[in-house]
């Protein structure tokens, strides 16, 4: 299946093989297989947290050379039970993929990821880096203070329309009041306030995610369930500054000096400024920074999912020549 798509990915593929992982704490972890069962194996880590993995997101792998792996990552997607945040750490994901990983009897594998995704996959690597043959990543988020107070404060001055309606939703509240306001209706006990906080947190991340206007889900229960993991995760994640000390992940980067890394950042990427991704890149010796002129944070927009595509080959050529 050598052919590639005009959108950049690779032609849509199914699963082979789909399970449930008991990781304890009640949590039961949705994960699927497809590609090469002989193949390269490589898990991706989605994004949010709480987005949970979709097919789309296997396409940057060329099926013929790579297992790929995804899994939905405690409360998200088809894991249960669904928005839950009891014992949803950072600390849990990092062992969730790692039981994966021994679930799967894999030794090595890529460890690849966007937004969220990129942070979780730096702090599993940083504490299983020997379970790491390399990394290629989208969107740098690190998990400071900074880029949660980018997104909460600074992002709605790119769109003052979308955070005017974030913030009408709260009263027309700012800063750390409109978040703790947005914190209390996703957390609380009625569930009608936390949906419609829910639907409108996720429309206003959507709508700062690409580099022209999305086109915003009509709503459904589906995006109902969607929002709610996303909003109900992000806001729990940002209370507790994502359980990672201050700039945790840049402090131990040294642990994965040794391995190579792809990063694949729009210029304009309004959700996860360049900033992260470029202080990331110099501190990394084995990385590659690929910055996609026309894009912003969307891992779906044309030239970020052909970089993605591109990476992915590369990185295979690179592996499958070391190993």
């Amino acid at each position: 299946m050598d052919s590639i798509h005009d959108n950049g990915l690779y032609p849509a593929f199914k699963s082979y093989t789909t399970g449930h992982l008991d990781v304890g704490d009640g949590h039961t972890l949705y994960f699927e297989v497809a590609g090469n069962p002989d193949g390269l194996p490589v898990v991706y880590l989605h994004g949010g947290p709480g987005a949970g993995c979709s097919p789309q997101q296997r396409r940057y792998f060329n099926p013929d050379i790579y297992r790929v792996i995804q899994f939905d990552q405690r409360g998200a997607g088809r894991s249960t039970p669904s928005s839950s945040t009891h014992a949803n750490t950072t600390d849990h994901l990092i062992e969730d993929i790692e039981a994966l990983r021994t679930h799967l009897h894999i030794d090595q594998w890529l460890v690849a990821g966007g937004s969220w995704g990129v942070t979780l996959a730096l702090a599993y690597g940083e504490r299983h880096a020997k379970a790491c043959l390399g990394f290629l990543l989208r969107g740098v988020f690190l998990g400071t203070q900074g880029e949660v107070d980018w997104f909460l404060k600074g992002m709605g001055k790119v769109f003052p329309e979308a955070y005017q309606t974030f913030s009408d939703h709260v009263g027309g509240l700012t800063g750390d009041a409109l978040f703790e306001a947005y914190y209390d209706r996703l957390t609380g006990s009625d569930p009608t306030a936390a949906i419609l906080a829910a639907r409108v947190w996720a429309h206003y991340e959507i709508e700062c995610s690409t580099l022209f206007p999305p086109r915003l889900p009509a709503g459904g229960d589906a995006f109902d369930d969607y929002a709610l993991s996303i909003a109900r995760l992000e806001a729990h994640y940002f209370k507790h500054k994502l359980f990672l000390d201050p700039d945790q992940l840049m402090q131990n980067i040294g642990a994965l000096k040794a391995l190579p890394a792809i990063i694949v950042q729009g210029r304009y990427d309004m959700v996860c400024p360049i900033e992260s991704a470029y202080r990331l890149h110099l501190a990394w010796p084995g990385s590659k920074l690929t910055v996609v002129t026309d894009a912003g944070h969307s891992g779906f927009e044309p030239h970020i999912a052909q970089e993605m595509v591109r990476g992915a080959d590369e990185l295979a050529k690179l592996l499958t020549e070391n190993h």
